[in-house]
């Protein structure tokens, strides 16, 4: 299973610039998240700091026990062994063809013999379906060929965390559909822990286990996929329904006027864009049937029946929709809620 990642109280700037500042979240063990926000929000510089790449000013980011924060040279090695990356473009290397981009870590990392290392390479090929690509080079083959021999190589180690920086970028829906289907899949197959940074409004509704999303150098909130695919807030209604409406502009943010003004468009009958108002939650993506259970479900119910009463009321329902009526009597909770003064908190850690 993979581990825990818990990041307390991170600030990170370059020069006089903000990035973010006060990032509280915990990734659980083995099931997937997603980070989302507009573009030049931070969201890969966040990545970079869970591996160690960018050392953030304050806060801790503890992995498997150690704060990466506060380790040694050689302990953060050993922690990086923990990690898959799939960086936005794939990062392979376009001299060597896809069975060599592979085996790459497995070579530089292990002292395996060559016929163990095609044992594995192989498995991971066919995991991200390029068995009989083995030969091509990156230049050969498309974009999305490209980001899942990327993927496949960041399995070669078997991680127990799988950092996937815009499994998107650079593709067209369908594409992008597969990479995520093959992600929830990666998921029931090994049982890591995975962080997924993305902007994408689909992958969004259908593939987490929990989201966070920044804006405004924050972390708006993190938490059950349910309490942000339910919130009122407004950023988040906006990034979700991908409308003009809100907060959320070309330069990241809008002030008052401009808001007042393009709300009084709409008022006129002008379209804003986007789809306003989605209602209800999209089900969340499955492994493909043959693949094992994902165990990540089980334990993730566990999860947020114990914090169910700290969630916003409209992710409490429905959330309480998705458990099994058998084990949870949804009319009885009804009930006990109703006149409640229960704190909706989200809980992010």
């Amino acid at each position: 299973m993979g581990v825990e990642v818990s990041v307390e109280g991170l600030t990170k700037s370059f020069g006089s610039q903000r990035i973010w500042k006060d990032v509280s979240l915990t990734l659980p063990s083995g099931e997937v998240s997603a980070l989302l926000g507009p573009s030049g929000t931070g969201k890969s510089v966040f990545l970079k700091s869970l591996i160690g790449l960018l050392r953030p000013e304050e806060g801790s980011i503890v992995i498997d026990g150690t704060d990466i924060m506060q380790c040694s040279s050689k302990e953060l090695y050993e922690i990086r062994k923990l990690f898959g990356v799939l960086f936005q473009d794939g990062a392979l290397f376009g001299s060597m063809n896809l069975y060599d981009n592979v085996a790459f870590p497995l070579r530089e990392h292990t002292k395996k013999p060559e016929s163990d290392i095609r044992t594995i390479v192989m498995s991971k090929l066919e995991l991200v379906g390029l068995i009989g690509a083995e030969d091509k080079l990156p230049g050969e083959i498309s974009g999305g060929m490209r980001k899942r021999a990327g993927l496949a190589r960041a399995l070669v180690l078997d991680p127990e965390i799988i950092l996937v920086d815009e499994p998107d970028s650079g593709l067209d829906p369908v594409r992008t559909t597969y990479i995520s289907q093959t992600l929830i899949d990666i998921n029931a197959e090994i049982d890591a822990t995975v962080l997924i940074v993305s902007h994408n409004i689909n992958l969004a509704r259908t593939v987490p286990d929990n989201i966070g999303m920044l804006f405004r150098r924050e972390l708006v909130m993190f938490g059950p996929r349910e309490v942000l695919l339910t919130s009122d807030e407004p950023v988040v209604r906006q990034f979700l329904n991908g409308t003009m409406i809100g907060p959320i502009g070309m330069s990241e943010e809008k002030d008052e006027a401009q808001m007042a003004h393009e709300q009084a468009l709409v008022d006129s009958g002008h379209h804003a864009g986007g789809v306003e108002d989605v209602e209800g939650i999209v089900p969340q993506m499955q492994a493909t049937p043959g693949m094992p259970v994902r165990q990540a479900v089980a334990r993730r119910q566990e999860r947020v029946r114990s914090i169910l009463y700290a969630l916003p009321e409209a992710a409490q329902y429905a959330i309480l929709q998705s458990l099994d009526a058998d084990q949870y009597d949804s009319a009885q909770y009804t009930d006990a809620y109703s006149g409640s003064d229960a704190s909706t908190e989200v809980i992010a850690r």
